[in-house]
C-alpha cells in the first residue's frame, strides 16, 4: 500500500509529548511491513521551528517526512504550501490517516482526499473527550466542529481509537457518521532493560509525560502528604506554564522536599527513570491511551492509573498495576502496597512486561493497523 499519514507536528518537535511517538512508531512499523510510507507535517515547534527541510522529503526510520512551514495562525498550524502539495499529491495515494482534529492539517488533507476520491482514516489522539471539549472550548472550537470537523468525520471511512475509553468517549459526543470504528492500540520498542547500577535509587513514583492541567498533578502532590519516604519525580515539557504553581503548592503541602520537577527528558535519561522508578503514576481526567503506561510496563515497572486512562483495562487484565479511584488517598494506598511489598512490585511487573511483549509491541500493532486498512480498503472503494 502507498499510505499518507497527517500530523500537525513531527520529530524533532518532542514538546508535543506521546502523539509524535505514537504516530512515528506507527509509521516505522508499517514501512517494515514493505509499505510505502510518507509523512505530511509542518515544521512548527513551540514559538519556533524544527530545523528540517522543507518541501523535501526526509526518511525516518523507512518513512518519508515532509515538512511544511507555518508561518500564520500557528496553532491551527495553517499551511499554505503543504495545501499546494496535497492537491497534485494525494489522489496518488491508496488511503490517507488523518492524526488530530480540531486543527487545519486535518480539515486539508480531509477535504483533498474527498476530492481525489481517496479513503481516510481519522485518529482523534484523545481530542474528542466530551468534559475535555466542554470545560476548554471557546466560540472558535464549536464553530470548526460545525463547520468542519462534523463533516470531516461524517465522511471518514474510518475511525481510529487507541482504547475502550477512547472508543466510548467518541461515541459520547453523538456525531454521525457510517465510518467503522476499530481500535488499535498504541505500541513500544520491547528492548531488553538495562541492568541498575551501584545502589538502588531512592524510592519514588515517576509521572512521565507533559505537564498539564489534566494530569492531575495537585492530587499527586495530595498524595505524598499520606506517604513516608518516598518521592515524587514529574518529568515532562512544561508549555503551559504550570510548574510554578505546582512547587508553590507543593510548598504549602510539605512535601518540596520530596518532589522534583525535572523538565524534560530523553533518551538514557528518560529509560533509567522509568526502569528505576517505584512505580509509573497517571492520574489524569481523561487520556485516550496513555503511552508512558505501556514504556513503564516494558521495562517491568508497575504502573497506578485512574479509570479514564486508555490503559486502565491492559492493567486489569494483565494484573501490571493498579487502577484506582481518584483520590489522593486511594494513590497513596496503592503506592504504599508497593513500597512495603517490593515481591509484588517484582509481580506485577513481570505479568505487564508479558502483557507488553504480547501484543503491544510495534511490529503486532503495525500488523493490526495494516489489516484494518485492507478491510476499510476491501469495503470503501475509491470514490468518484
Amino acid at each position: 500500500m502507498r499510505i499518507l499519514h497527517v500530523v500537525p507536528t513531527y520529530f524533532p518537535a518532542v514538546r508535543y509529548g506521546g502523539p509524535i511517538h505514537s504516530v512515528h512508531g506507527l509509521c516505522a512499523a508499517l514501512a517494515a511491513r514493505g509499505h510505502d510510507v510518507n509523512v505530511f507535517t509542518t515544521n512548527v515547534d513551540g514559538p519556533g521551528d524544527s530545523a528540517v527541510p522543507l518541501g523535501s522529503p526526509v526518511e525516518m526510520d523507512g518513512a518519508k517526512i515532509w515538512y511544511f512551514p507555518s508561518r500564520h495562525l500557528r496553532r491551527l498550524y495553517w499551511s499554505p504550501a503543504m495545501a499546494r502539495a496535497l492537491a497534485p499529491q494525494v489522489g496518488s495515494f491508496d488511503l490517507v490517516h488523518l492524526h488530530s482534529v480540531f486543527l487545519w492539517p486535518t480539515w486539508a488533507a480531509a477535504r483533498a482526499a474527498r476530492a481525489a476520491g481517496v479513503p481516510y482514516v481519522l485518529s482523534p489522539r484523545g481530542m474528542l473527550v466530551r468534559e475535555l471539549f466542554e470545560s476548554r472550548s471557546g466560540f472558535a472550537k464549536n464553530l470548526w466542529m460545525a463547520l468542519a470537523e462534523r463533516r470531516n468525520i461524517a465522511l471518514a471511512a474510518g475511525i481510529h481509537v487507541t482504547s475502550a475509553v477512547e472508543a466510548r468517549e467518541f461515541q459520547r459526543f453523538g456525531l454521525r457518521s457510517d465510518a467503522r470504528v476499530f481500535e488499535v492500540p498504541n505500541g513500544v520498542e520491547v528492548t531488553p532493560s538495562p541492568e541498575r547500577s551501584g545502589a538502588p535509587p531512592p524510592a519514588y513514583v515517576l509521572m512521565l509525560g507533559r505537564i498539564s492541567w489534566k494530569k492531575r498533578i495537585e492530587m499527586a502532590l495530595e498524595a505524598l502528604q499520606h506517604i513516608d519516604g518516598i518521592r515524587l519525580v514529574v518529568a515532562g515539557g512544561d508549555d503551559e506554564g504550570l510548574t510554578g504553581a505546582l512547587r508553590d503548592r507543593a510548598v504549602a503541602l510539605g512535601v518540596a522536599d520530596r518532589t522534583e520537577f525535572a523538565g524534560l527528558v530523553e533518551g538514557d535519561r528518560k529509560a533509567r527513570l522509568l526502569r528505576d522508578a517505584t512505580a509509573l503514576l497517571m492520574p489524569s481526567v481523561s487520556e485516550n491511551f496513555g503511552n508512558s503506561v505501556i514504556e513503564a510496563l516494558a521495562v517491568g515497572t508497575p504502573a497506578i492509573v485512574t479509570p479514564e486512562v486508555g490503559a486502565a483495562e491492559l492493567l486489569a487484565t494483565s494484573g501490571g498495576g493498579f487502577v484506582v479511584a481518584a483520590s489522593a488517598r486511594a494513590i497513596a494506598d496503592a503506592i504504599q502496597a508497593l513500597v512495603d511489598d517490593p515481591g509484588l512490585r517484582a509481580r506485577m511487573g513481570q505479568c505487564g512486561l508479558k502483557a507488553v511483549e504480547g501484543g503491544y509491541s510495534w511490529p503486532a500493532v503495525g500488523a493490526r493497523m495494516e489489516a484494518q486498512y485492507h478491510e476499510i480498503l476491501n469495503g470503501s472503494p475509491r470514490r468518484t
